[in-house]
């Protein structure tokens, strides 16, 4: 009977067995993860292998390192432009403000050449012609400023390098027309002492009615007996 159980067992007939494992899920996880971790780094390790092989890092590097000297450089040209920019703002300001100085110089200058040339036209005017026998009038004009106001100046001189002390007045007549008949006036102010030695420059307004027309200014020199000296007439 054993001799028949033992020969079933071992013949063809005999059951299956099933050899099962007993390692727990999770480790069987945990395997399978540094498994595929393994195979990721060996993919990783072979594509960085590939790649410097076939030389695109070192590509990947120069051109890195181009486009970083290229960077350098537009921004050195920035900043020098930007410096050259300044400089040339500073530049304009500082030639601007030497025009305006130059333009308000200019004015000043032409304002004191339109006044030299009125003073030398009026001391050309004053220049006697010709030796004369005794006092005269030199230089009179006259204008009008405003209605009954008239503006005035002369020279009184008098020959030789030292003539006696003159000691007299002027008078001064105005001339011209009211309401449409001939007018003269001498006004109060009109009438002043004169007292000089060689020159005298004689200037100042006449107040005289707003409506007349004056015509022509006359000036008379008098001696402290009243004898006239000098006379001289000048239109306006």
């Amino acid at each position: 009977m054993r001799w028949k159980l033992m020969r079933r067992r071992l013949s063809i007939s005999a059951p299956r067995m099933i050899v099962r494992s007993h390692l727990p899920w999770p480790l069987r996880w945990a395997a399978l993860a540094v498994v595929l971790g393994f195979s990721a780094a060996i993919a990783v390790w072979a594509f960085e292998f590939g790649k410097d092989i076939a030389g695109l890092d070192r590509n990947a590097s120069a051109e890195l390192k181009r486009l970083r000297a290229e960077v350098a450089q537009l921004q050195a040209e920035r900043e020098r432009t930007a410096s050259i920019a300044s400089a040339a703002d500073s530049l304009l300001k500082t030639e601007r403000a030497a025009q305006e100085r130059l333009t308000q110089q200019l004015k000043q200058i032409e304002a004191e050449n339109l006044t030299l040339k009125a003073n030398l036209g009026f001391f050309e005017r004053l220049l006697p012609t010709g030796a004369g026998a005794g006092l005269s009038i030199r230089g009179l004009h006259a204008e009008s400023r405003a209605p009954g106001q008239l503006r005035f100046q002369l020279l009184v001189m008098q020959p030789g390098k030292s003539p006696p002390e003159f000691r007299g007045r002027y008078e001064i007549t105005l001339v011209g027309t009211l309401e449409g008949k001939p007018w003269s006036y001498t006004p109060p102010d009109g009438t002043k002492p004169l007292q000089m030695k060689q020159y005298l420059r004689v200037e100042g307004m006449i107040d005289h009615p707003s409506e007349a027309v004056v015509e022509s200014l006359q000036v008379r020199v008098l001696d402290a007996s009243g004898g006239v000296k000098a006379t001289q007439t000048a239109k306006v």
